[in-house]
């Protein structure tokens, strides 16, 4: 099984918390593979990236940098999907996913 890894850094206002954090979710939860979620700006803990609650408990704040971890068939779609919307700031969800 492929396992990828990528670092973003998160530049959205709120961080990874309220909506950015549920639309962040919700484009995890469209894939099959593993996805994992670390705070490196924070002791490394990783939480499950499907999980609002595990990542809002990952306390990512605005221009701190995060590392998305996939395992699975889809991973490196994953992983694309997931920085596009890091790197649009949270304003252009990837296809298939509904804006907020």
């Amino acid at each position: 099984m492929p396992r990828f890894q990528r670092e973003f850094v998160v530049e959205h206002a709120a961080g990874l918390h309220a909506r950015p954090a549920a639309l962040f979710v919700r484009t995890a939860s469209q894939f099959e593979s593993q996805l994992r979620l670390a705070n490196l700006a924070h002791e490394p803990s990783d939480v499950d990236a499907k999980s609002i609650l595990e990542v809002l408990t990952a306390g990512v704040e605005s221009g701190q940098r995060i590392r998305i971890t996939a395992d699975g068939d889809d991973a490196e779609a994953a992983l694309d999907a997931l920085g596009e919307l890091i790197t649009s700031n949270f304003e252009t969800p990837p296809p298939g996913v509904p804006k907020t």
